[in-house]
């Protein structure tokens, strides 16, 4: 695509912005403020996520710190974006940020191609002896492009992620020392039970005690996910495959068990051994994820990690429930419906715990999870 930006002349007068900043204001464009530009950028994520509309960060790094530098670079960025797009501090006084939206249908390279050819001839036309621009440029596409086996999560994209509060850090380190001084102690009482399922496993199928699957995890990470195997070995994950693009699509059927509690989830499901039966009704073929929150790769609570074919189903805005927050073994959805929820509601729990999130509520959902397990409601 070719873009073309207007001349300074034709971009709307610029913004009032509270900030002391001595480049408030440059060039018909108000600069925002890093706290303003983080929002900002926020806001576009979710817009883009509904719309299904692309749009491009720009960063810009100066090779020094030098007030002029800076300055020239401001007035360079500011006189040659369009006024659909916005400019501001992504670092305050240290890197610069534009989103560059309505980028049309144009392909992903040939828009990066292009942003990155004006945005140095901008900087280098306001000093003609310079053979390289000062400052490094870095562009950031969204929606980012899925791998094979999990998700290439840009996350220059997300910088509010990383620009939590000090309270909010305590509590997450807290949370990190209950994950792993929970697990370990559950694993050490449970240890009896669980050389029990798995000599049973053994006696009555064959194949290995544990299943091992790739799930998608925080940022996009792929890792090993374990569970008690509850299946036949070598078993066709097309029958799965098939239910889950239905699931997230709407258009699944709700199966009745028992003559009541209709669930969204696959009952009767020919590669599900007797004993594995048992053992997803009670919920135990989970206690091997215990050794998933010792490494770091899921916590005790927190949402459902799905496997990749589930992922590539998935609209924009379902992705962050695993985006943005660390998979758990239980969670709000498991103690609020499990498989009773259809897929948007399940998302919508998953979010509202990822935005809500504090100690007690991660409390609370512990309480509320024998229950949960105990009634085998919504467990198949």
């Amino acid at each position: 695509m070719n873009h073309t930006f207007p001349p300074p002349n034709q971009l709307a007068p610029p913004r009032s912005t509270p900030h002391r900043s001595p480049y408030n204001s440059v060039r018909h464009h108000s600069v925002l403020p890093e706290t303003a530009f983080v929002d900002a950028l926020l806001r576009e994520r979710r817009r883009s996520e509904r719309s299904g509309k692309p749009f491009v960060l720009m960063l810009a790094r100066p090779k020094g710190v030098r007030n002029g530098t800076i300055r020239r670079l401001l007035i360079a960025i500011s006189g040659s974006i369009r006024q659909t797009d916005t400019i501001g501090w992504y670092r305050q006084e240290e890197i610069l940020g534009v989103i560059f939206t309505e980028l049309g249908d144009a392909e992903k390279s040939d828009v990066l191609s292009s942003l990155n050819r004006r945005a140095t001839k901008a900087v280098c036309n306001g000093s003609p002896d310079l053979k390289t621009p000062p400052v490094t440029f870095t562009f950031h596409f969204f929606p980012e492009e899925s791998e094979p086996n999990g998700h290439s999560m840009d996350l220059s994209l997300y910088p509010e992620l990383f620009r939590e509060g000090w309270s909010t850090k305590f509590a997450r380190r807290i949370k990190r020392a209950i994950d792993v001084l929970g697990s370990t102690l559950l694993l050490a009482l449970l240890s009896g039970l669980l050389l029990v399922i798995a000599a049973l496993i053994k006696l009555t199928s064959k194949g290995p005690v544990l299943f091992r699957q790739t799930r998608v995890g925080q940022y996009g990470k792929p890792f090993c996910f374990l569970k008690f195997r509850s299946m036949y070995v070598n078993n066709d994950s097309k029958l799965h495959q098939e239910y889950v693009s239905r699931f997230i699509a709407g258009r699944a059927e709700r199966h009745t068990v028992n003559g009541r509690h209709g669930v969204f989830k696959i009952t009767n499901d020919p590669r599900v051994t007797a004993l594995g039966r048992i053992l997803r009704k009670t919920s135990l073929d989970e206690l091997p994820q215990l050794l998933n929150v010792i490494k770091g790769e899921m916590s005790l609570i927190g949402p459902r990690p799905p496997v990749p074919y589930e992922f590539e189903s998935y609209g924009l805005w379902h992705r962050r429930r695993v985006l943005e927050i660390k998979p758990g073994i239980t969670g709000l959805w498991q103690v609020s419906g499990r498989s009773r929820t259809s897929f948007d509601e399940m998302v919508r729990l998953d979010l509202q715990y990822a935005k809500q999130w504090s100690l007690w509520l991660d409390f609370k959902i512990l309480l509320q999870t024998p229950k949960a397990v105990l009634s085998g409601i919504g467990a198949h």
